[in-house]
């Protein structure tokens, strides 16, 4: 019996020599590698974007291209939204984000004071870089590291243009706007304007209005009754397009007026295959996301310093009714 326990122990130890001789040798061979620690799986940069606009398809494939982009690179990014458009939502998750010490920020921009203080004073004082996409602040107001999006001033110029082209060079245009005064919806004004002001006979007239429900409608009711031989509407804002459409309709025909708006809404698109639309400036969501956090990333390893405080424009251009059919 104890011969056997001997036997037994012996092979025992035997077994044990063999699979640790084996055991050492993968760890020395140079192509194997040790398991990597928790803290080497994390991802090397914690970024967030956030909008005011979330539900709709628009900045739905700005967060889908933001998203795919941060997995390329080796990135995390949590997309954060309030939905209809409620800033103090919008900014109270701001300022979560720079509370939680994130890397970065990507944002869509909001010209307002409280927007200004939260990234030219608090992102700041952490350290924390913004990149504003879609929707510009100006640098100076905001210290945003840089801005991804349209060229608003180009896009104000492409719908002038098309304008032209359908309704010639004569005849009364409206240009409904953000009464809020937002940075990018006057860059497309300003676009507009600097090709409309070489054209003498047509007239434009500027009206501002929120883009609540009623107040489009009001709005609309009262530039009708003024100017009863107006020709032409833009939709500045693109999400008074739908309801200002609506009130037209209701009066008359909306065959006959020329109409145009963006895509940053969610009716646009819908507007534009019921020919309600004439034309709607197409932007590129996706590759806004893409190089917002591509250049994020860029600037926190220090391979591009500095950002082109500029902007990064993507690409835009004039889809027609007929197109989106």
């Amino acid at each position: 019996m104890r011969k056997t326990v001997i036997l037994v122990l012996g092979l025992a130890g035997v077994a044990l020599f063999y699979f640790t001789f084996v055991s050492a040798g993968k760890v020395f061979r140079s192509d194997w590698q040790l398991p990597q620690s928790p803290g080497e799986k994390q991802a090397r940069y914690r970024l967030v974007l956030i909008t005011q606009e979330l539900e709709t398809p628009f900045w739905g494939k700005v967060g889908a291209g933001a998203l795919e982009e941060a997995e390329r690179v080796g990135a995390s990014i949590e997309v954060w939204g309030s939905y209809g458009k409620n800033r103090e939502d919008f900014l109270k998750k701001i300022e979560i984000a720079i509370d939680s010490k994130v890397d970065g920020i990507i944002v869509q921009g909001l010209d307002t004071e409280e927007f200004k203080q939260l990234t030219k004073v608090k992102a700041a004082f952490y350290g924390i870089p913004i990149v504003t996409v879609a929707n510009d602040v100006p640098m100076a107001d905001s210290l945003r590291r840089t801005y991804v999006g349209s060229n608003q001033y180009l896009a104000g110029q492409l719908i002038a243009r098309q304008l032209l082209s359908d309704m010639g060079s004569t005849g009364k245009v409206v240009l409904l706007g953000d009464s809020r005064g937002e940075y990018y919806q006057q860059q497309r004004i300003n676009g507009i304007y600097d090709v409309l002001k070489e054209y003498p006979n047509v007239r434009t007239e500027y009206a501002e209005t929120t883009d609540a429900r009623e107040q489009v409608i009001s709005a609309t009711q009262d530039l009708m009754n003024r100017l009863p031989d107006v020709q032409a509407f833009v939709a500045v804002n693109a999400n008074t397009a739908e309801a200002m459409i609506q009130e037209i309709g209701r009066r008359t025909r909306v065959e006959p007026y020329h109409i145009y708006s963006f895509d940053d809404s969610h009716d646009s698109m819908s507007l534009l295959k019921q020919g309600k639309l004439d034309g709607v400036i197409e932007q590129s969501p996706e590759t806004m996301g893409r190089i917002s956090v591509n250049l994020m990333t860029e600037w926190l390893s220090g391979e591009t310093v500095p950002l082109d405080s500029n902007g990064y424009f993507t690409e835009i251009r004039m889809l027609k009714a007929a197109d989106a059919r």
